[in-house]
């Protein structure tokens, strides 16, 4: 098992419910696997340093900032970024190794 933080920006136009169920979604992908620390960051919602455009819901100002950390077998990661690629509300992520 390997220990990962990851930080992800979900797209602002969407209601707080669905950010909610979006982090959560996440959060259940990894937590068969050990402990899954979910948080805001920054307050969540925050202006971007640039503008990001996205086909579907145009072009985005701010998002909502999320940071967790997991442990999990080495292919998971993988599964949770498949899983980010295909989400249209998801800006932009990064998972680390740590």
């Amino acid at each position: 098992m390997n220990n990962y933080e990851i930080l992800y920006i979900l797209s602002d136009k969407q209601d707080a419910d669905a950010k909610k169920a979006l982090v959560e979604r996440f959060k259940s992908l990894v937590a068969p696997y050990g402990e899954v620390t979910a948080e805001e960051w920054g307050g969540g919602s925050r202006k971007l340093e640039y503008p990001i455009q996205t086909k579907i819901s145009g072009k985005h100002l701010t998002g909502y900032y999320v940071f967790m950390k997991f442990s999990a077998p080495p292919e998971i990661p993988a599964e949770l970024e498949r899983q980010m690629r295909i989400s249209d509300d998801v800006l932009r992520f990064m998972i680390e190794r740590v």
